[in-house]
């Protein structure tokens, strides 16, 4: 990995969009949810106030608008604050 989170950020690779299919209808990538969890893979050091509670591994839960996308060797990812993610599973 090429990408280190500062601060109190975190790199996400969000889970794949679930298929759905209603009625035999396969609904477009463009009109699937967005994924609200992924798999941690890399964090920052935190912050003097935060500590870093989540590591890389993690799967966690993440509200619908958070981070912003990136790509890395063809792969989407989501840089975040830690604040952003509501749980770890």
């Amino acid at each position: 990995m090429t990408i280190k989170p500062l601060a109190d950020r975190v790199l996400v690779l969000p889970a794949p969009a679930e298929e759905k299919t209603i009625g035999g209808i396969i609904i477009p990538d463009s009109a699937k949810e967005k994924p609200l969890k992924g798999k941690v893979i890399a964090i920052g050091n935190g912050t003097k106030d935060e500590e870093m509670v989540v590591k890389p591994g993690d799967t966690v839960l993440y509200g619908k608008y958070a981070g912003t996308e990136i790509e890395l060797d063809g792969e989407k990812y989501l840089i975040m604050r830690q604040s952003d993610i509501l749980a770890i599973l």
